[in-house]
């Protein structure tokens, strides 16, 4: 549900603007389904099918003018990821301020190839059970989310040692395991 103008005057957090075109016909503009949400959520412009295994991009219709000093992330919606294998498949996406095209958005079946009985089978976004096979993303679905986010520049300073500066945690890819003590 949007955020109604009451709710959002009483919110206190710094709007950004950002332009948006619209660049195919009967799009919805994305928009946050609560007053709190970090993300807004950003509809398919078209029916997409992705088949198991396969990536495909799916149009959004809009195109950002994003400030400089900004980038737009988009990122995966979680009832999508638990009860669908459709992944967001370079999660989080970055959208430079600079990119002025449609956006697009990248979305992977991991459903693994398997010998379908009826090929018409299939499902949609509302199908639930992460059923495993052929989607049909359709007009109008809520397929993602989009964060605004800052994006400090870094300046990088050469160095004779990193492990001079600062304290070294030690360890690399789990190296805290993933039971909690």
């Amino acid at each position: 549900m949007p955020v109604n103008e009451n709710e959002r005057q009483r919110c206190t957090m710094k709007e950004v603007e950002v332009a948006v075109e619209i660049c195919r016909e009967g799009v919805t503009l994305p928009q946050y389904a609560n007053m709190w949400d970090a993300g807004m959520d950003v509809c398919a412009a078209e029916d997409v099918i992705v088949r198991q295994g396969e990536t495909v991009v799916v149009p959004t219709g809009l195109k950002f003018a994003i400030p400089e000093g900004y980038e737009i992330q988009v990122r995966p919606r979680s009832g999508i990821s638990l009860k669908t294998p459709l992944r967001i498949s370079n999660s989080p996406g970055t959208i430079d301020s600079g990119y002025r095209d449609e956006l697009g958005i990248i979305v992977t079946n991991i459903s693994e190839l398997c010998t379908v009985k009826d090929n018409s089978i299939c499902y949609t976004l509302y199908s639930g059970g992460n059923k495993k096979g052929v989607y049909r993303i359709q007009k109008g679905d809520r397929i993602a989310q989009l964060v605004l986010q800052r994006t400090p520049r870094m300046k990088l300073k050469v160095v004779k040692s990193v492990s001079e500066l600062g304290m070294n945690r030690g360890g690399g890819f789990g190296s805290t395991g993933v039971k909690a003590e």
